[in-house]
């Protein structure tokens, strides 16, 4: 495991337990209440969504292009939000010597 990993993984930690904690506090329905409370936070959801849409697309091209599949990474996006993209990105940098050698190479 590498520096990047381990940084991404502790960050990953650190989300997916304030995320728990929110959701054992308030639960799925209420923060989607409060998400959806007034323009302030809906303007924020739907900028996330944007946000969330394009790493989606971003990963896409990327696992089509290292050979790895992005469909759990997108199904785990769709469910967690930044779990997601934060997962493919600790896979993504396990992969990344062996392509940087194969680029070599060429």
């Amino acid at each position: 495991m590498n520096g990047r990993q381990i940084g991404l993984s502790m960050l990953l930690v650190a989300f997916a337990g304030f995320e728990a904690y929110a959701v054992y506090q308030h639960g799925v329905v209420g923060i989607f209440m409060a998400v959806l409370a007034n323009s302030a936070t809906t303007v924020a959801f739907v900028d996330l969504c944007i946000a969330l849409g394009l790493v989606a697309l971003w990963m896409g091209f990327d696992a089509r292009e290292r050979g790895i599949s992005v469909v759990p990474y997108l199904v785990i996006t769709l469910a967690l939000g930044s779990v997601g993209p934060l997962l493919y990105l600790i896979r993504r940098e396990r992969s990344a010597p062996a392509r940087a050698l194969g680029v070599a190479r060429a």
